[in-house]
This record gives structure tokens, C-alpha cells and sequence, in this order.
């Protein structure tokens, strides 16, 4: 799920399709005369194989379905001309950001009514709340469902930690403790860092920093990243920032710049002790299979567990020829596709709670018994933060996090300049309403 980073490899609508065969649904009537509903996926063909047998159960016999190739990449691309064209499927996969820019747009179906007062289990209660109430925008619509979840942790090297006679990270661990290994296992068995940690140095650094301040009871660097009204730096957000400026100053964190493209395989090959990351690298190590022993452990805390909040989903533009019909091939996706789905492929956690238990088995099966826990305190998490801003001017925040907090972590600028840099983020926010 990738919206950006997890699902598997993001795909393009396929260059062998046509702009047509692409587009919504055109050939079949209203809500009452037979309909065919397309649908767009990033997934790979591995993926795509298994939600094309899924969506076979489903059983309307005014509905058709039919999944439209997407071979090769630049999804993001392709959407954006279908978007332009407007022919894009009757469901396509999105992001939050994407969903929420969309629908801010009138682009997208609302199904905040749907689902919301509808008959039947397939309804807000069920979904993650933190995931459901991520999706709506400020005016309360909702573009699209939520489908999968990412949910991140530290992977650790669990024989780096019992050759450093260091205990391996577990729920509760604190950043200091975090730091403390990083700096005993950094420079071992080829290992330069003792932790790669691309989310607090790379672009979405300001928001996983909020995880820190959150924990100490201070407030996270924005009060909400789809529709914000301030960004902030308070005590614990700084001191929070000055600890991890100077685990980087030691060594003991990979710097902002640094070279993550091959973090996984370096980790796999014991030459990453420990790194930050989301639970869909479970599936890529079953196959994978490192070398090492290793494990994955909720974030470290201050006081009280925080963690980040972020999933995919479905999208619907305006122009779909059947809500009605639209809306039951989601319901299907959700509530059966997932659970025949996932045992094949366990890369999320659905945002919809009855079909989670397919997930979870999948992983006990693969002996991955530090994933399901992890997974599973992060989902029970209440502190939780977006993890980037979803609005259409968040290029111009992620210019100013090139400008101001990666030189802040390498020591360029003073720690004090963090009030300089959420003050400019603060007019971003005020200048775009």
C-alpha cells in the first residue's frame, strides 16, 4: 500500500490501455439496468491475480466487474491524466492526500451517508476510528473508504542486540534507550549507524517527531494534517528534536541525505543493526528470508505510546453511471476480497475490523509473532499523528523542511531555528486559509 509506501510496488494504468478503457464506466445505465464497474489498483500482478479470483464470488446480476490492467509504473501519473480526461475508473486506489484533495474538488462520491446510517456491519463502527476520521475532510465529506492501514515500528537485528549484550526493543522502550543501542551497535559488523530512521530526517521527519512530544504529553507538530491550523514546536517537541540532532551528531543515526533505497536489503544482510518501517516489509522478508535473526517493536515512548496513523483506500469520481452499484463492489472489496487476499500476501492490516483476523492468521502461520503484536499495539494506539500534510500546497512545507530541519539535524543551524522554520510553515497555513 504505498500511498506512498506500502502496498506493494505502485503501478501505472497501464500504458497499454486506452484513455477509454481506462475510464469510468460508461455502458450500462442507472441503478436499475445492468452496470459494469471498473476498477484501477496499484497492486502487483501477483496481487492483482488474487483480487481478480476474490471478485469473483461477487454475485449481482446487474453488476459486472472488471479490474483494468495497470502493468508498469507512474500510477500517480496516469491518475492525473484520467483525472484530466475525466475517465477515470468507478474505483481507483488512493491515498489520503489524494483523496482528500480530490474531494475538496468535487471530484469524488461522498459516502459519508452511505456509510455511515447504512443497514448492515459494513458501517463506520466497524472501520478503525483513527483511519475513518483520517478520511473525512473539514467539511465533514468523505471522498472515499479506507481500506488498508500502515502501521510503523523499529525493525531490530535481534543478534546484533544479544552479541552487544543490549536487551532487544520491546512495547514501553524509551527514546533514550532507542538512542543507546544505536550508539553500542553502530560501527559493528559493518554496520556505520546503529539506526536508519528515514522518517524522522527525510521529508515527513517534522510529523514522526511529533510521536515524541505526543508521548510526553506536549502537542504534535500539527493539530491536523488534512485541513491545519497550525504547526508548533512546544518543550518536548524541542527537546525531542535535540536528542535526535545529537544521535546523529555521534554516529549513532543515519543523517538526513543518507542512502535508504537498500535499507531493507542491508538490514536483511546484518549490516543495518535497526531501522524504522512499516509492518508490509513482513512480507518481503518471509520471502526474502534474512540472514539474521530479527524483530519488529512498537516506537519508543516518553511516557504514554504515540504512533503515526495512515492507510489507502478506494476512490469514486462524481461521474460514476452507479453509486448504488459502486458502493457494493467496495462493500465486497472490504468485507470478502481482503480475507481471501491477505493470507497470500499479508502486507496490511484492513481498515475495516471484521476482516483483520485473515491478516493476523497469515502472519502467525508465518511465524511472525513480534509483527502481530506490534501491529496490534499500534492499531490500539490512541496518540496518533498524520504523517505528512495531505492539502495541495504541501510541496511548499516540504521546501522549507529541506531549508530548515535537515539542516537543523545535521548541526548547519541551531535547534533554535525550528521556531523559524514552524513560523514560516505557520504562514503557509494561514496564507492558504
Amino acid at each position: 500500500m504505498r500511498r506512498s509506501r506500502v502496498i506493494g510496488t505502485t503501478l501505472a494504468c497501464a500504458g497499454l490501455l486506452t484513455a477509454t478503457a481506462c475510464g469510468g464506466s460508461d455502458d450500462g445505465g442507472g441503478t436499475d439496468g445492468p452496470v459494469t464497474v471498473t476498477i484501477m489498483t496499484w497492486e502487483s500482478p501477483e496481487t492483482n491475480k488474487a483480487i481478480d479470483a476474490a471478485l469473483k464470488g461477487f454475485s449481482d446480476p446487474n453488476i459486472t466487474v472488471k479490474r483494468l490492467e495497470t502493468p508498469g509504473g507512474g500510477y500517480g501519473d496516469k491518475l492525473a491524466s484520467l483525472t484530466q480526461a475525466k475517465k477515470l475508473p468507478d474505483i481507483f486506489w488512493c491515498g489520503n492526500d489524494t483523496e482528500q484533495q480530490y474531494t475538496s474538488q468535487g471530484l469524488l462520491v461522498d459516502w459519508t451517508k452511505r456509510v455511515s446510517e447504512g443497514e448492515g456491519d459494513f458501517k463506520a463502527a466497524n472501520f478503525v476510528p483513527s483511519a475513518f476520521e483520517n478520511w473525512k475532510t473539514a467539511d465533514g465529506q468523505m471522498g472515499g473508504i479506507p481500506a488498508l492501514l500502515n502501521t510503523y515500528g523499529v525493525w531490530y537485528n535481534a543478534d546484533a542486540f544479544e552479541a552487544a549484550g543490549i536487551p532487544v526493543p520491546k512495547a514501553g522502550w524509551s527514546w533514550d534507550e532507542m538512542y543507546d543501542a544505536a550508539g553500542k551497535l553502530a560501527g559493528k559488523n559493518g554496520a556505520k549507524h546503529g539506526l536508519v530512521a528515514d522518517q524522522l530526517t527525510a521529508g515527513d521527519g517534522p510529523f514522526t517527531m511529533g510521536m515524541y512530544s505526543l508521548s510526553a504529553g506536549g502537542a504534535a507538530f500539527t493539530d491536523n494534517v488534512n485541513h491545519p491550523t497550525k504547526a508548533e514546536a512546544d518543550a518536548t517537541y524541542v527537546e525531542g528534536v535535540t536528542k535526535l540532532a545529537a544521535a546523529i551528531k555521534s554516529g549513532a543515526v543515519a543523517p538526513p541525505g543518507y542512502d535508504v533505497s537498500n535499507a531493507p536489503a542491508l538490514f536483511s544482510a546484518g549490516k543495518v543493526p535497526m531501522m524504522f518501517g512499516g509492518q508490509w516489509l513482513a512480507a518481503g522478508f518471509q520471502t526474502d528470508k534474512p540472514k539474521v535473526k530479527y524483530g519488529f517493536a512498537p516506537f519508543p515512548q516518553v511516557t504514554t505510546p504515540a504512533t503515526l496513523s495512515d492507510s489507502i483506500g478506494y476512490c469514486t469520481p462524481s461521474y460514476t453511471a452507479s453509486e448504488e452499484a459502486t458502493y457494493k463492489v467496495i462493500e465486497y472489496l472490504s468485507t470478502k476480497v481482503w480475507s481471501a487476499v491477505l493470507p497470500a500476501a499479508p502486507v496490511a492490516p484492513p481498515a475495516y475490523v471484521p476482516t483483520q483476523g485473515s491478516y493476523f492468521d497469515a502472519l502467525s502461520k508465518a511465524g511472525q509473532p513480534t509483527v502481530i503484536d506490534t501491529v496490534k499495539a499500534d492499531l490500539a494506539t490512541e496518540k496518533t499523528t498524520g504523517v505528512r500534510f495531505t492539502t495541495q500546497w504541501a510541496s511548499q512545507v516540504a521546501d522549507l523542511t529541506t531549508a530548515y530541519w535537515q539542516p537543523i539535524l545535521n548541526g548547519k543551524k541551531p535547534v533554535d531555528e525550528l521556531q523559524v522554520y514552524v513560523g514560516k510553515v505557520n504562514e503557509l497555513i494561514k496564507s492558504n486559509g
